[in-house]
């Protein structure tokens, strides 16, 4: 038997890779060759990516950004024409195909079209990676019963699946993925192919998942929404690059990337009513005009009552044109987008007034005042 390539943990890990890191890309490409006289296509290049053991990290993006490929380079699928990816302490894209296919046990997987065996049943199903592992039929009976009641579906045990719905054939996979007790789920679009409230109970389902057996889960979804459910950190691919990444709440709150505040726009109340963004103009205001903000409540003063305070304090009166209150990863946020007096004093007052308390306060830009009734302040300012 090959020994599998072990790396040393967690001292030759860099500032990128945490030492509890359960999964490492380092400097992962990926290029596929040229194909009926196209040019070579690089799916990957130059990730660094690493998720905790025990967390839920959720990699988004667009189609065609490279999601796919990196989920298949973790469980060895595919291998990488340049870099390393190590899952515990095993480099997989080193690995010969005997170990990699042991390997492989400790790396579980749920699909977006559930990928069952028509002609097996539920438990069938759930069984069948446990056989191909060798175990003996009471191990398998037991352990199929205990994940079939993990899932709920013990009554539907002897179903085929042409007879379950969508979310049960889901929850199947999702047991067949845990069979052999992996050290890390991949989930690769699970939830795209289901209705809405199907899709929150199969992710409440991996949360719990999550939370009771400290299973490590890496994601990959186009929606933020499932990103927004149950992921601790969130990774955004945009063509073959990590544009972003981090900690969800600070990602979801303060987006750096052009394509995460896309992404983001409808999901947090970003975007823009278009009865407004349509009358919005670029460049500053001018007389008369009105400048529109949007104000970004998050971190201890998330709740304060700073449009009354602002007008209180300031002597500065700001109209609501539209807004959100919500929760992120148990944290309350929340925006609102504002016009005030265009007048630049007016303006740079706001700006600051806000951003002593902590609030992000984003210039958007300006309302005609033939197009937007105009705010006007309560105090006079310096022409």
């Amino acid at each position: 038997m090959t020994a599998p390539v072990r790396v040393p943990l967690p001292q030759d890990l860099g500032r990128h890779f945490p030492g509890d890191a359960l999964v490492r890309l380092e400097g992962v490409t990926k290029t596929f060759p040229a194909r009926r006289g196209a040019a070579p296509f690089t799916a990957l290049d130059g990730i660094d990516l690493a998720v905790r053991r025990g967390s839920v990290l959720g990699v988004i993006g667009r189609s065609g950004a490279g999601k796919s490929t990196l989920i298949r380079l973790v469980n060895g699928l595919e291998r990488p024409t340049g870099g390393r990816v190590i899952v515990g302490e095993a480099e997989i894209s080193r690995l010969p195909e005997a170990e990699l296919r042991r390997e492989r046990r400790g790396i579980g997987m749920i699909f977006q079209h559930f990928n069952l065996l028509s002609a097996r049943t539920a438990a069938g199903n759930v069984a069948l990676p446990l056989e191909v592992a060798g175990y003996d039929r009471a191990a398998i009976r037991a352990r199929v019963n205990e994940l079939l009641d993990l899932v709920g579906l013990t009554a539907q045990r002897d179903r085929y699946p042409a007879e379950l719905s969508g979310g049960q054939k889901q929850r199947v996979g999702i047991a067949r993925a845990l069979a052999t007790s992996p050290k890390v789920l991949l989930s690769d679009e699970a939830t795209s192919a289901l209705d809405p409230e199907t899709t929150r109970s199969i992710l409440d389902l991996l949360a719990r998942i999550n939370r009771e057996l400290g299973l490590t889960i890496l994601l990959i979804t186009h929606e933020m929404s499932v990103i927004r459910a149950i992921s601790h950190e969130v990774a955004v691919l945009d063509q073959g690059r990590i544009a972003e990444s981090g900690d969800v709440f600070e990602v979801f709150t303060r987006p750096q990337a052009a394509i995460t505040r896309t992404f983001l726009d409808h999901e947090t109340g970003r975007a823009l009513p278009p009865v407004l963004a349509e009358r919005l103009r670029a460049g500053q205001p001018g007389e008369g005009d009105s400048a529109v903000l949007r104000i970004t409540f998050r971190g201890p003063h998330a709740t304060d009552p700073v449009l009354a305070q602002l007008v209180r304090d300031a002597g500065i009166v700001a109209c609501i044109l539209s807004g959100t209150v919500d929760e992120i990863a148990g944290k309350p946020f929340g925006t609102l987008v504002v016009s005030v007096d265009g007048h630049p004093e007016i303006v740079a007052r706001t700006q600051g007034f806000l951003r002593e308390r902590g609030l992000d306060a984003e210039f958007l830009g300006t309302l005609p005042a033939d197009a937007w009734p105009a705010p006007r302040s309560e105090t006079r300012h310096v022409a």
